[in-house]
């Protein structure tokens, strides 16, 4: 803020506040950066010509689809949409991976959240019992 000495009306040292921007500077510095933008882009493009091999690459194998086990409340276990029991999960789990090895296998497992924790450690026992130990909890977000 600058002050202003003298000046019309008052007395002879009264100060009247000048409250205007001067902008002056600031567009001096903008010109000067704009100036050197122009002349850097140029500057940051390749000019040699240059013949590139094309890439080949063999074709990624869609990854497979993901299992899901589902626990409701009342005991019920599924796994994707089709109902199953604990002891009959392993064969089901099997004939669902088909070929692919059950250690390599991830096994997602929603729980309803009354879900007993003896129901659910009945399913993880099974699940350890029949070789798939790559487990993930699935749970909602809070956002």
């Amino acid at each position: 803020m600058a002050a202003k000495l003298g000046g019309g009306g008052g007395g002879k040292y009264e100060i009247q506040q000048n409250s205007e921007i001067n902008v002056t500077p600031f567009v001096d510095v903008m010109l000067v950066l704009l100036i050197i933008f122009m002349v850097a882009a140029p500057l940051a493009t390749v000019s040699i010509e240059v013949n590139l091999p094309t890439a080949v690459s063999p074709p990624q194998q869609n990854p497979p689809t993901p299992v899901y086990i589902s626990l409701q409340q009342n005991g019920s276990v599924y796994i994707g949409d089709g109902r199953t029991s604990v002891e009959q999960m392993g064969d089901d789990l099997r004939r669902l991976i088909g070929q692919r090895s059950p250690e390599d296998e991830r096994i997602f497992i929603r729980a309803d959240r009354g879900v007993r924790y003896g129901d659910f450690m009945q399913v993880m026992n099974a699940l350890q019992d029949n070789g798939f130990y790559s487990v993930a909890l699935v749970g909602e977000d809070n956002a």
